[in-house]
């Protein structure tokens, strides 16, 4: 289909580009599927400058991230999916986000993917460490970010295109702290300095549906090490309490 000035692209696997307009909405849910097939790519300049965009839902078919695809939105966060494997030239430059999310297929970003997004503190990474490592233009004057990456993935250092990196690794510490004190539940939490971590808890690890409890900075106390003690006073009004992390 051809595109108008009014209307977006998504690309379906084997298929034509599929048109939708979106603009003038703060929220866009890109579909999975459409008549059918998989929704796999998101074209270019596909949602560049529509600064009534605050919010999208990307879905986890898509694999491919376009050029200038959320260029100078207002997009406060976003969570690339697992399976995507290349975000484009500027992507998400000039935007508004304050967190990103990279799933863990990402091998490649391009030259300037996050640059100026100047509101940018916090780049969670699942996976490896992408290419290129050394283009300083993908977070360019992103000067209040920082990379966090899991353990088990490979070749970080102490910095990423620009930003300084830091080990998301957040343990229940097994001490005196765990257990019942005060009538609340609770054990200390270590890891990284300074990690934001936000505890949620389920009642049936079968099928769970997680909700936040609360959320806890992990304080210096020995060198690049930090701790903060989390209580749950609620714990008494469920039968059973499992509990979790995540960043935010």
């Amino acid at each position: 289909m051809k595109q108008t000035e009014n209307d977006q692209n998504y690309k379906k696997e084997s298929t034509p580009v599929v048109d939708i307009n979106p603009y003038g909405k703060s929220q866009v849910i890109i579909p999975v599927t459409i008549s059918g097939l998989p929704v796999t790519s998101i074209e270019s300049i596909a949602f560049g400058g529509l600064t009534s965009l605050t919010n999208v839902i990307i879905p986890d078919s898509v694999t491919n991230i376009g050029v200038q695809v959320f260029y100078n939105t207002r997009l406060a966060s976003v969570k690339i999916p697992n399976k995507v494997t290349s975000i484009g030239l500027k992507a998400f430059s000039l935007s508004s986000l304050t967190s990103v999310t990279i799933g863990s297929s990402v091998t490649g970003i391009a030259s300037q993917a996050f640059a100026y997004c100047t509101n940018l503190t916090t780049v969670y990474f699942r996976g490896n460490i992408p290419n290129p490592t050394n283009d300083t233009s993908v977070f360019l004057n992103d000067s209040n970010a920082t990379a966090y990456y899991l353990p088990q993935t490979i070749e970080w250092g102490a910095a990423f295109d620009g930003l300084p990196t830091v080990l998301w690794n957040p343990q229940v510490k097994n001490d005196a702290s765990f257990g019942v004190q005060n009538n609340q539940f609770g054990f200390n939490i270590t890891g990284s300095s300074n990690l934001v971590i936000v505890v949620e808890a389920c009642t049936n690890l079968a099928n769970p549906v997680w909700s936040p409890v609360s959320t806890n900075t992990l304080n210096s106390f020995i060198g690049t090490n930090g701790m903060s003690y989390f209580s749950d006073s609620q714990w008494t009004n469920y039968p059973s309490r499992f509990y979790g992390f995540s960043w935010q």
